[in-house]
């Protein structure tokens, strides 16, 4: 059972809990940044955000597939984006709301970063799910 918060003392956020708390017993999944690359390793969305954000949406599906579970039994994500623009960090925040991810809701941190892994890269996403029996 995965109980969402939100702490009351706290201003509310929009789309997200303040923390996931799941009972000691559960099996969870903690994964590796899900990236922007097809199936050949060649990076989608070249420049796009967003449309890089949808495909690591896609492969971060397909990791918790691999284990067993989904994007609503995410507890928690960190989503980095190559920029220093709210603007550009809302746009891709935009497609993790419109995602499975937004059912918990799960809890988010948003990061602005100067770089990612591979040349091109824009978005990454690591997170932790809950493995249902």
């Amino acid at each position: 059972m995965i109980q969402r918060v939100i702490a009351p003392a706290l201003f509310p956020p929009p789309t997200y809990s303040h923390a996931s708390v799941v009972e000691a017993g559960t099996k969870l999944a903690f994964l590796a940044g899900a990236v922007p690359l097809d199936a050949e390793g060649k990076i989608v969305g070249e420049g796009d955000p967003a449309r890089q954000a949808e495909q690591v949406i896609a492969n971060l599906e397909q990791q918790l597939g691999a284990v067993g579970s989904d994007l609503a039994h995410v507890l928690s994500t960190d989503v980095y984006v190559v920029s220093s623009e709210p603007s550009v960090l809302s746009e891709v925040w935009e497609v993790v709301e419109a995602s499975g991810l937004s059912t918990g809701p799960h809890s988010s941190t948003l990061i602005g970063v100067a770089c990612l892994g591979y040349t091109g890269q824009l978005v990454e996403i690591t997170a932790t799910a809950v493995v249902p029996e």
